[in-house]
C-alpha cells in the first residue's frame, strides 16, 4: 500500500525510515536474499506478514538484480477465525507479489504436549515447504520480528537450558531451500505502529489461542528486562549473534 510522504507526520516518517533502514540492514548483514532467488512469503494476515511482504516488495522494485516473488495465504480449518482472502490476494498483488491461497485441516493428534499453536504453524510450514518445492523457490520468508526472535531465545533458556533460538537464515540438507526472518531487526512495536500508518486492515476474527501460553509469558518477562535495562534487547541480540546463534546454514533435518 502505497501513501503520500507529504501527508505524514515528522515522528511517521522518522519510524516507517528506521524500519526501512533496520529491514535492509537484516538482509545485508545476514545475505538472506541473492540475486535471481525466488522468495516465497507466508502471509497469515497479520500485521507482520503483511510488512514483511510490503517490504519485500518495495526492496524488490528498488534492487540492482530483480528476484521473484510469492505469497501463501494457509487458512486453517477447525479453528475459529477469520481472514479477508480477496483483500490479502489485492495486497500481494499491489506488492507485486503472485498470491495463492490453500486450506488445511488441523491434524489429529494423541501426544498432549503438542498444543495447537504448535499444530497449526507444523501444518503452515509444510504447505509452504510443498509450495516452495513446487515453484522452485530458493527462500521461503516468514514474518518473525527481532522480539519475536529475542522471546524464543528467552524461552529456550528457561524452559530447554539451551541458548539458542529461530534463526534468522536457515539452511536445510535435503532440500535446496533455506528460510529467512528478513524483520530480524525490526522491533514489534515499530511494526504495530507502521501497521497503523500503512492502514492494514485487521483480521476479521483473531484465532482464539493468539494469546496463550509460554510464549506470551515470555513477551512479558522480555519487556521487564527491557524496563530495567534500556539495551537489554541489544544485549541479548549481540550475544545470540556473538555466538553464532543467528544463522544455520548445517545440520538442519
Amino acid at each position: 500500500m502505497r501513501i503520500d510522504k507529504t501527508q505524514l507526520t515528522a515522528a511517521d516518517r522518522k519510524l516507517t525510515d528506521r524500519v526501512r533502514r533496520k529491514f535492509r540492514e537484516g538482509i545485508r548483514t545476514y545475505h538472506l536474499i541473492a540475486p535471481g532467488d525466488h522468495v516465497l512469503v507466508g502471509l497469515s494476515g497479520g500485521k507482520d506478514s503483511m510488512a514483511l511482504l510490503q517490504l519485500l516488495g518495495e526492496y524488490r522494485r528498488h534492487a540492482a538484480q530483480p528476484f521473484g516473488l510469492s505469497a501463501l495465504h494457509v487458512r486453517m480449518q477447525g479453528i475459529d477465525y477469520r481472514t479477508d482472502a480477496r483483500y490479502l490476494e489485492d495486497f500481494a498483488h499491489e506488492q507485486g507479489a503472485d498470491f495463492y491461497l490453500q486450506s488445511c485441516e488441523m491434524p489429529t493428534d494423541r501426544n498432549a504436549r503438542r498444543t495447537p499453536c504448535f499444530l497449526c504453524s507444523w501444518t503452515r510450514r509444510k504447505a509452504l515447504f510443498t509450495l516452495a518445492q513446487q515453484l522452485r523457490c530458493q527462500r521461503i520468508a516468514l514474518g518473525h520480528h527481532r522480539d519475536d526472535i529475542l522471546t524464543t531465545a528467552l524461552m529456550n533458556l528457561t524452559y530447554n537450558g539451551s541458548f539458542s533460538t529461530m534463526p534468522v537464515r536457515q539452511a536445510f540438507r535435503k532440500m535446496p531451500l533455506e528460510i529467512i526472518r528478513p524483520l530480524c531487526r525490526v522491533g514489534e512495536d515499530d511494526l504495530r505502529t507502521w501497521a497503523e500508518i500503512y492502514q492494514y486492515e485487521p483480521l476479521l476474527k483473531v484465532c482464539p489461542h493468539d494469546l496463550e501460553g509460554q510464549r506470551q509469558e515470555m513477551r512479558g518477562l522480555l519487556e521487564i528486562m527491557q524496563n530495567m535495562n534500556a539495551e537489554a534487547k541489544s544485549s541479548l541480540w549481540h550475544a545470540l549473534h556473538k555466538a553464532n546463534k543467528l544463522v544455520e546454514l548445517e545440520d538442519a533435518l
